[in-house]
């Protein structure tokens, strides 16, 4: 752990940085999913839009996957 920092102080960067390149690749992957898709519909026959509930379950996945990235090595700190 840094010298004179408090747990708590390291565990919330570790979180923010994790948390913030999930954001970014998230703000990026989303709209490419989008595009994506309407490059597929019109080569496949019978499929639908963007599911707008399996798009969110799949953006709570990532996120939730990201805070365990970053929580598991944060919690792996010990005060020497």
């Amino acid at each position: 752990m840094a010298l004179g920092a408090e747990r708590s102080g390291v565990v919330a960067m570790i979180l923010r940085s994790a948390l913030l390149q999930t954001v970014i690749g998230l703000a990026i992957g989303v709209p490419v999913a989008f595009y994506g898709v309407t490059l597929v519909k019109s080569q496949l026959y019978e499929m639908t839009t963007v599911s707008g509930g399996a798009l969110a379950m799949a953006v709570g996945t990532l996120l939730a996957a990201a805070c365990a990235a970053g929580l598991i090595p944060a919690q792996a700190l010990r005060a020497e």
